[in-house]
């Protein structure tokens, strides 16, 4: 399958202000219907913030089949390939692409590649305390906040808010600016690296967080810090500042959750990865779970949890797959 570029994807940003605009594309989703002898245990390693999202459809999956055990671990996306390759985990959660040399592990032992399957989307904020007034900030100025390298063209080193523009008068203006990231088994810190950072390295400053919900609440009580999580993570006590960026020429300002002219530069697919040798079925109990969670029910959930939920044509795509998996060439 070859997945749209979620940068692509610029109306599904209409979510948050617009929800009927999700509600659409779900009601071309077909409901979920339950099947019968679907019991036993399933679990799923890696990524919390998909972890976060497997929870809720987890609860929604037991109260269809009381008989089901579903286990959750969220470790971060690094684990998610040991997980699936040594079948401690039958569902690898992933908030970023397997890396090649993880795929090559897998390959190694099974001859075929694991299955990525998309299950929601997401989109990286960047967050300040809520009372700081910053009213934008460009990728350059992110790379230059959160960089050690420079790759995104900024010639030194951001360390104090009146640098990015905060007014002289204002309390926090000549204060340093103390950034938050995730830690670097997170799949949330590879993707911001590679985005944000032009593939460039975090500076020694950054306090590396082992969660996102941590990280949203150190945000929170640290008045001069700054940091990116995904939106599902917001809470009242942060602030998400809009992003600006330049694209073939064009200008753009917007917050993850607009509709923007050049897609906003931190969209992404979350994924489940599983072990389906080719042409070959997937177990029934993990089969079930990913027709629920790409069904019109699974992806309500998504949605409603903050995340943005799959074009239906996606969804439709992903599910056929599921169904009828291709052959090895």
């Amino acid at each position: 399958m070859r997945l749209p570029d979620p940068l692509c994807l610029c109306w599904l940003f209409l979510l948050a202000a617009v929800p009927c605009a999700a509600a659409g594309a779900e009601a071309e989703l077909e409901g979920y219907q339950a099947v019968s002898g679907i019991s036993g245990t399933l679990s799923a390693t890696g990524s919390d913030t998909v972890a976060n999202l497997m929870a809720l459809w987890a609860e929604e999956f037991r109260r269809i089949y009381p008989n089901v055990n579903i286990q959750i671990r969220a470790t971060g996306s690094s684990a998610a390939p040991t997980a699936l390759t040594e079948t401690t985990a039958s569902i690898g959660l992933m908030s970023r692409n397997m890396r090649r040399n993880e795929i090559r592990s897998f390959t190694a032992r099974y001859a075929y590649p694991p299955t990525p399957l998309p299950v929601a989307l997401d989109a990286l904020a960047i967050l300040v305390h809520r009372d700081n007034p910053l009213p934008s900030i460009s990728l350059t100025e992110i790379d230059a906040v959160f960089s050690a390298t420079l790759r995104c063209g900024a010639e030194r080193r951001l360390e104090r808010w009146q640098e990015l523009g905060l007014a002289a008068s204002f309390e926090l203006a000549g204060r340093e600016i103390l950034a938050f990231g995730r830690n670097s088994v997170s799949g949330t810190y590879g993707f911001f690296k590679e985005s944000a950072l032009c593939r460039g390295d975090f500076h020694a400053g950054v306090n590396e967080l082992s969660g996102s919900g941590a990280l949203v609440q150190a945000i929170g009580s640290t008045r001069n810090g700054i940091g990116y999580a995904s939106i599902a993570f917001i809470t009242p006590g942060v602030r998400m500042v809009p992003v600006r960026w330049r694209r073939a020429g064009i200008e753009s300002t917007a917050m993850p959750s607009e509709a923007t002219a050049g897609g906003y530069p931190f969209s992404r697919y979350l994924f489940f990865y599983v072990n389906q040798p080719p042409g070959g079925p997937l177990p029934p109990l993990e089969r079930e779970f990913i027709r629920m969670v790409l069904s019109r029910d699974g992806q309500q959930i998504v949605s409603r949890s903050g995340y943005i939920s799959l074009p239906a044509a996606l969804a439709a795509e992903t599910l056929a797959d599921i169904a009828n998996p291709r052959a090895a060439e």
